[in-house]
Order: structure tokens, then C-alpha cells, then sequence
């Protein structure tokens, strides 16, 4: 990270992180455009907010850490608000796909929507994503060994939801 004489940080650097957010925001959000409205409300919030951003702590870090609490704030408001169609037939496939790959991401998908939030939300950030240890703590507000608990107990869910044996059962005689 580039610091400046002010302390702010380049807009730029935002901008490159943007790809990052978007892959956070779909794990946290079941739909594209709630996604892409999570990506834009956080931007929003973080350049209204650059003064509050500490130097030498990781950008990426507190532009998770400010997604994840919006998103938060979200669903606690919308559990009080009148909830609409879940799926649309709209948003339905047209056409099959026809390629094992295609399939198989759309199985890990499918299996990863269904984990817990919180589970999710650690194999996104630690898998997925590559942040360290440290930085998921400190973006889930929890401690390292507590990311590392959920992590191991996400993998074998999702392994279980995918069908496959999992890394206890393989080590059993």
C-alpha cells in the first residue's frame, strides 16, 4: 500500500481492489445485482470515510471489514422487512450446460450457497480469495484460531455437500 504525505490512500487503489470486493460480495450475497449494489454501497462508504482509515493497516482489510458490517446491517434490516420471491423463473438457465467443468462449478456453487454465511464467508476469504489468517480475523471480528476452526469445519461441509469424503473419514482405519 502507497501512503501519501496526507495519509489518504489513491483512489486507485481502491479501484484495484474492486475485482476483490465483487468475489466477497457474491459470497455474501445470493444474487448478482445484491452483489453489485453491496460492492457499490461499501465504495461509498469507504471514500466518504478515507480519513478514518488508519495507516499501515491493509486497505483490503477494511474495505472487507466495511462490506461485511454493511452487509450485516442489511440483513438484520431486511429480517424486518416483507420478503418477495426468492427465485425468479426469469433468472432460470434457458439451455443446460453442457460441459463437465460448467457443471461441476455450478455443483460447487450450488453447495457453497448452501453452507452457512458464516462458513461461507471463510472459505471466500481464506480459499478463494488468499487473504492470511490474520486478515479474515480481523475482517469477520474474530480470533485467528477461531478462523481456523471455521475454515476446517467449512471444507469438510462442503465436501459433505458435494458428495465426497471427507478428511477425517479418510484418515479413519
Amino acid at each position: 500500500m502507497t501512503t501519501y504525505p496526507q495519509g489518504t490512500v489513491a483512489h486507485h487503489e481502491i479501484v484495484d481492489l474492486i475485482p476483490a470486493l465483487r468475489a466477497f460480495a457474491r459470497s455474501l450475497c445470493r444474487q448478482p445485482d445484491e452483489a453489485d449494489d453491496l460492492v457499490q454501497e461499501t465504495l461509498m462508504k469507504a471514500l466518504g470515510n478515507l480519513d478514518k482509515f488508519e495507516r499501515g493497516t491493509r486497505l483490503k482489510s477494511w474495505l472487507f471489514t466495511i462490506m461485511r458490517n454493511t452487509f450485516l446491517t442489511r440483513r438484520r434490516t431486511a429480517g424486518r422487512e416483507p420478503v418477495g420471491i426468492e427465485e425468479c423463473v426469469s433468472q432460470m438457465p434457458q439451455i443446460a450446460a453442457d460441459q463437465e467443468g460448467t457443471l461441476r462449478v455450478s455443483d460447487v456453487k450450488r453447495a457453497l450457497a448452501r453452507l452457512p454465511q458464516h462458513h461461507r464467508e471463510i472459505i471466500v476469504l481464506v480459499v478463494m480469495l488468499g487473504e492470511r489468517y490474520e486478515d479474515a480475523a480481523v475482517i469477520c471480528g474474530c480470533a485467528v484460531g477461531t478462523v481456523k476452526s471455521r475454515l476446517f469445519r467449512a471444507r469438510q461441509r462442503l465436501q459433505a455437500e458435494l458428495g465426497e469424503p471427507t478428511e477425517i473419514a479418510n484418515s479413519r482405519p
